[in-house]
């Protein structure tokens, strides 16, 4: 969040000389003082420069929590600032940021110092809330958990054993870490997941996604083979029909989509980048690539009514069949999670969830499956919504911890 109008009384003084760490600039008498119109914002009162700059004033927080100070911008970063008597930022030229969260009560005013180390200086800056219920950094930094994720300077790590390329959607090219999700500051599930794999190879592993939210087994991801079935007097899609459904008698219509089209545009993507191996992955160039396993991670669109419901389980059977065919691997492992943005736990979550589970080759139901498919049990994660930064079942309140 852009600093506002919590900042109150900024003053600038400026002290001759350049900065000097010895020197104490608050026994120091200034060759210029300005009370700053603006602060923050998008547009902050111009510094006028000419020597050490210093930034006085205080913070009336609006909202009790844990927060983390980001002043200045580009070169003007390099400063140390104080809030509450704890040095909250501090980046020497050249150097990486420090930073310690500060604990900040809703109406209590607290004083901050900003010193700029160079010329560069201006009053833009940032806060961030760092205890916001769910989010990634309360659970890695404030509750303690997956301490993997953070280096002993508390920066988020990038494996360098673990590649992520992302396809149709959540796009990233790069060593695993934070931003491999729907946008550069998000996640998905191929963060704890890549970590695990990385652990337990001893190979490097390309975690190839292929990716598109609001998609359905029964329509979108229908995979090839797929056959037309009625249920009373409707006729529902078979693979590449162009209407989800339409009455018995009649002729589908074209929805300018096709049932199947998402399986064919991810596996089109992802194929394309395998047959690029060398040219995608340099880093990699003259290696053979095996095809490992494959993850499922889908369902909550499936949950909308009792047939797209009533049929997961023979297209999700069909869709293990279908992936193992196109990517030549008849026996590389496929793991399905019983996760789907629904708590499935009643109604036609609960039916999806129950077709999840029934995949599994431990069930001895589908013989083919015996050892090489593995169904996760995860309806216990899904957060609850108090916990967690947003009201958004369907992307488990975008809870970072599950």
């Amino acid at each position: 969040m852009r600093w506002g109008d919590e900042f109150l009384e900024p003053t600038l003084c400026v002290y001759e000389g350049a900065y000097d760490p010895k020197a104490d600039y608050d026994a120091l008498k200034p060759v210029k003082t300005v009370a700053l119109a603006s602060f923050g914002g998008t547009e902050p009162t111009p510094f006028p420069g000419g020597g050490v700059q210093v930034v006085r004033g205080f913070i009336l927080p609006t909202t009790t929590g844990v927060f983390e100070f980001r002043p200045g911008f580009g070169a003007a970063e390099d400063n140390v600032m104080v809030v509450a008597g704890v040095e909250a930022h501090r980046r020497e030229p050249g150097g990486k940021a420090i930073k310690k969260s500060v604990k900040l009560e809703a109406g209590k005013k607290v004083p901050f110092k900003i010193t700029f180390f160079t010329e560069n200086a201006s009053g833009l800056g940032w806060t961030a809330r760092l205890d916001v219920p769910g989010t990634l950094t309360t659970v890695v930094k404030e509750q303690g958990k997956f301490p993997y994720l953070i280096d002993k300077d508390r920066n988020w790590v990038s494996r360098d054993d673990v590649w992520y390329k992302g396809v149709v959607t959540a796009t990233a090219n790069k060593w695993l870490s934070i931003g491999c999700g729907a946008g550069d500051a998000q996640i998905g599930p191929e963060l704890g997941f890549g970590h695990i794999m990385g652990d337990f190879h001893e190979e490097p592993v390309l975690i190839l996604k292929t990716s598109q939210g609001n998609r359905g087994l029964a329509w979108d991801f229908l995979p090839p083979g797929s056959e037309r079935y009625e249920v009373g007097d409707t006729v529902y899609a078979g693979y590449k029909d162009t209407a989800p459904s339409w009455k018995k008698g009649e002729q589908p219509g074209n929805v300018n989509w096709y049932a199947g089209k998402q399986y064919d545009d991810c596996v089109t993507a992802a194929k394309d980048v395998l047959s690029k191996f060398d040219e995608s992955f340099p880093q990699w160039k003259g290696r053979r690539y095996e095809i490992a396993g494959f993850v499922w991670f889908q369902g909550h669109k499936d949950t909308g009514s009792e047939v797209t419901a009533s049929r997961y389980e023979q297209n999700l059977v069909r869709l293990i069949h279908s992936l193992r065919k196109d990517f030549n691997a008849p026996e590389a492992p496929f793991v399905v999670t019983v996760g789907c943005g629904n708590e499935g736990r009643e109604g036609f979550g609960l039916a999806v969830a129950e077709a999840q589970l029934a995949v599994d080759g431990s069930k001895d139901k589908y013989a083919e499956f015996k050892g090489n498919v593995k169904t996760v049990e995860t309806r216990d994660f899904f957060p609850k919504v108090e916990e967690s930064p947003k009201n958004q079942g369907f992307h488990y309140h975008q809870n970072a911890g599950t």
